[in-house]
């Protein structure tokens, strides 16, 4: 294979829409109480790595196998991910380690995704699942765009403050995402008809915490929406942090409408899937929105 720039950049598009893929198969599986369509691991039945199907079989194994058969086509991506970037010999040594993040963040999922079927969908370890793949999602979004970078010191495209304000929409995204991620534990989709193990805590009161949290990244990504306006009025080039901001306030926008509608009409499953899928692009648009505010020169080119 000829490793051209387009082609390693398509492989690299294609390891972040499979990485928010797995989160959305790996939501239906939970969302419709496919939990423990399949027994064990690594075998999905003892003694048959296939769903046993049988006259009182359901269709919870065909979706707990699917969503474990898209971990295979996920594991091949990521490797040809690791491959494309880790040959290019004339880059810099921490650009080509971080290609090897999403095949081995697959493996560890792969094992942690055993030990949650072993423990019967523990709410822990089920979240601990979803914040490694929405790592995941961060890491290789970091990596399509230093991918389309070069490998010399990182130069600030805006002002101190600014770049304070943006990196503090880095940190303050995370304890949205988490408690999110909580919210779902705490709620009525344990992941399985019969095993029922969720948080200990009030869904409702969770939700309102989430929400609070979502209010508080808003409002910092608006003090930075303020920011880059004025840097744009000197000779700052904001193209980049302006893309940014309108790709993160259109996903937060989305995600507050389905949000709010998912809670006033008792959680139902489409819109529940519909907003983790939210979860992962919000997570990717606001690596995006750190990375925006620097950029590096290609020093091969130069």
């Amino acid at each position: 294979m000829r490793w051209t720039d387009t082609r390693r950049r398509a492989i690299l598009v294609a390891n972040l829409v499979a990485q928010i893929g797995i989160i959305v198969t790996g939501g239906l599986v939970r969302l419709t109480g496919s939990g423990l369509g399949c027994s064990t691991w690594p075998q999905c039945e003892p003694g048959s790595f296939t769903p046993v199907y049988h006259p009182e079989a359901t269709f919870h194994s065909a979706i707990e196998f699917g969503n474990r058969t898209l971990t295979f086509v996920l594991c091949v991506v990521a490797g040809l991910t690791a491959v494309a970037v880790w040959r290019q010999r004339d880059r810099a040594l921490s650009y080509r380690v971080l290609g090897l993040v999403p095949i081995i963040g697959v493996v560890v999922q792969a094992v942690v995704g055993g030990i949650t079927v072993l423990v019967d969908l523990h709410p822990a370890v089920v979240g601990s699942h979803m914040f490694i793949s929405l790592g995941l999602v961060a890491a290789s979004t970091w990596l399509i765009v230093r991918h389309g970078e070069g490998d010399g010191p990182a130069r600030p495209v805006l002002p101190s403050p600014a770049r304070a304000v943006a990196a503090l929409t880095g940190v303050l995204a995370v304890p949205m995402l988490v408690l999110g991620v909580i919210t779902t534990g705490a709620g009525p989709h344990s992941g399985d008809e019969e095993v029922g193990y969720r948080f200990a805590l009030d869904p409702a009161h969770a939700a309102k915490l989430h929400g609070v949290s979502v209010w508080v990244y808003i409002a910092s990504v608006v003090v930075l929406a303020a920011l880059v306006v004025r840097a744009s009025r000197s000779t700052a080039d904001t193209e980049r942090p302006r893309r940014a901001l309108i790709l993160v306030g259109a996903v937060i926008a989305l995600q507050a409408v389905i949000g709010y509608t998912q809670y006033f009409t008792d959680l139902p499953i489409t819109l529940v899937l519909l907003h983790m899928l939210g979860a992962a692009l919000s997570t990717a648009a606001a690596a995006n929105l750190v990375l925006s505010t620097r950029t590096r020169v290609d020093e091969r080119r130069s």
